[in-house]
C-alpha cells in the first residue's frame, strides 16, 4: 500500500545523502491539520546543528509573497492605489529613463506604477551582466554593500535612491523581468505607513499570524537555530556562503530591509502565512486580508507578450501576479497540483505551494545557493497531493 510519508522521507533523505544539500525539511498542512513533517541532515555542519522544525532559514525570494501581502493591506485601507506612480511615494523614481541599446537613455512612456512592481513588469533589473542597466545596478549594489561593511548605516531608502538611479531595462508595463521591484514595494510601504518595513510587517502580519521567528535579522539568542547556507564548488563540494549579492544582511543592526530577498523564517511561521492565504485571508478567526483581496493576488496578470521571458523551469504551466506564480496548466507543469495553486521559491531552493481549493500548504526548506526549484520539489509535491483522500 502506498505510504506518502515514506515516499517523502526517502526524497528528503536522498537529497542529503547524495550531498546535494546539507539539510532538508518539509511540512505539509491540509485544512489546518498536519499531514507531514520531517527533517534530515544539518542546518550548520561546522556548528553541529541539526536541521529541525524550528530551524531559521534565509527565505531569499520567498520573502516576496509576504511583501505583496503587505502592499495589499495598504490597498485595502485606501492608502494606496495600485495604479499610483511609484514616485508619488518615492520621489527619487520621478523622471526615470529607459535604456535603449541603440539610443542610450530615452524617456519612459509613463512612470512605473505599484501594479507594475507587483507583477515584475516595471523594467527594474537585478544586478546582471547581460544588460547595461543590470551592470549599472551591480555597481550600485556593490557600493551600497561596501558602505555597510565600512560601518555606515545604509537603510532601505538609501537603496531606493540607488535603484532609482539606474535606467529601466524596458518601458513600464513591458515584459516580465525579475528584479528589485519587491524591494521598491518595501520602500513604498515605509513611505506610506511612516514605519520601517520590518515594523509594519511585525504589526500587520507577523504578530497577528503568530510568526515570532520571521523578520529581517536573527537575534543573538536564536543564532543556535539559524541555518548556514552553502554554495557548491566546481568539484561538487558545499562550502559556507559568506557573500551578500543583493544587499541581504541578517544581524541586529540591519538597516536595509529587503522586501525581495531579506527575510528569515521557520517552517511553522511561514505555514501560518500560507494557511491565512489559502483560507481567504482568515487566520484563527481574524481577517488579515479580505477574501476578495486574496483572490485578486492569486490571478495571472501577464499577457502573452509580457510572459515571453517568464520561462524558468519552475514556472512551467504558470502565470504570475502579485510576486507569485499561479498554476494554469497541470500538463505543462507536470504536476497533480490544483489549478490556481500559487506560491514562490527562493535562491537557496526553499519553496512554498499554497492551494486554496484544498486549503493545502507545502513547504520545503533547503539552503543551497542557486538551487532554484529542484526535481525533488516536483516529486515532493506529487507525493503530498497523492496523500489527499476523497472527502
Amino acid at each position: 500500500m502506498y505510504n506518502y510519508k515514506e515516499t517523502m522521507d526517502k526524497i528528503l533523505r536522498s537529497e542529503v545523502e547524495s550531498g546535494f544539500v546539507k539539510g532538508a525539511s518539509a511540512l505539509v498542512l491540509h485544512k489546518g491539520k498536519e499531514l507531514y513533517f520531517n527533517a534530515f541532515g544539518m542546518a550548520d555542519e561546522a556548528r553541529g546543528i541539526l536541521m529541525r522544525r524550528d530551524t531559521i532559514i534565509h527565505l531569499y525570494s520567498m520573502s516576496k509573497p509576504i511583501t505583496a501581502a503587505a502592499v495589499m493591506v495598504l490597498a485595502e485601507r485606501g492608502e494606496i492605489d495600485l495604479w499610483d506612480p511609484v514616485s508619488k511615494y518615492l520621489p527619487c523614481f520621478a523622471g526615470q529613463k529607459v535604456w535603449s541599446d541603440e539610443k542610450g537613455e530615452i524617456p519612459a512612456d509613463r512612470e512605473p506604477a505599484i501594479f507594475d512592481l507587483l507583477n515584475m513588469t516595471s523594467g527594474i533589473p537585478y544586478p546582471d551582466g547581460s544588460t547595461e542597466p543590470g551592470r549599472r545596478m551591480e555597481k550600485v549594489v556593490q557600493e551600497l554593500v561596501a558602505r555597510r561593511e565600512r560601518g555606515e548605516r545604509v537603510d532601505t531608502q538609501e537603496y531606493m535612491r540607488g535603484i532609482a538611479s539606474v535606467p529601466l531595462c524596458y518601458q513600464p508595463g513591458g515584459p516580465w523581468m525579475y528584479g528589485f521591484s519587491a524591494d521598491v514595494l518595501g520602500g513604498v510601504v515605509e513611505a506610506v505607513s511612516g514605519k520601517t518595513f520590518g515594523q509594519f510587517l511585525r504589526d500587520e502580519l507577523f504578530d497577528p499570524l503568530e510568526m515570532p521567528d520571521t523578520g529581517f535579522f536573527v537575534p543573538k539568542e536564536k543564532l543556535d537555530r539559524f541555518a548556514q547556507h552553502y554554495e557548491p564548488t566546481e568539484d561538487g563540494r558545499l562550502i559556507p556562503h559568506l557573500g551578500s549579492h543583493l544587499g541581504e544582511y541578517y544581524e541586529e543592526d540591519v538597516a536595509f530591509e529587503s522586501g525581495g530577498a531579506g527575510m528569515v523564517s521557520t517552517l511553522d511561521d511561514y505555514s501560518h502565512f500560507g494557511m491565512m492565504m489559502v483560507s481567504g485571508g482568515l487566520y484563527k478567526g481574524r481577517q488579515i486580508l479580505g477574501r476578495k483581496t486574496v483572490e485578486f493576488m492569486t490571478k495571472n496578470r501577464l499577457d502573452a507578450s509580457q510572459k515571453a521571458p517568464y520561462h524558468w523551469d519552475s514556472n512551467r504551466g504558470c502565470g504570475y501576479g502579485c510576486l507569485m506564480r499561479v498554476l494554469e496548466d497541470q500538463g505543462a507543469a507536470g504536476t497533480n497540483a490544483s489549478l490556481g495553486e500559487f506560491g514562490w521559491d527562493g535562491w537557496t531552493g526553499n519553496y512554498v505551494t499554497m492551494d486554496p481549493s484544498e486549503e493545502f500548504v507545502l513547504l520545503y526548506f533547503i539552503q543551497r545557493c542557486g538551487a532554484g526549484t529542484t526535481p525533488a520539489v516536483r516529486r515532493l509535491r506529487m507525493a503530498a497531493y497523492g496523500a489527499l483522500k476523497n472527502k
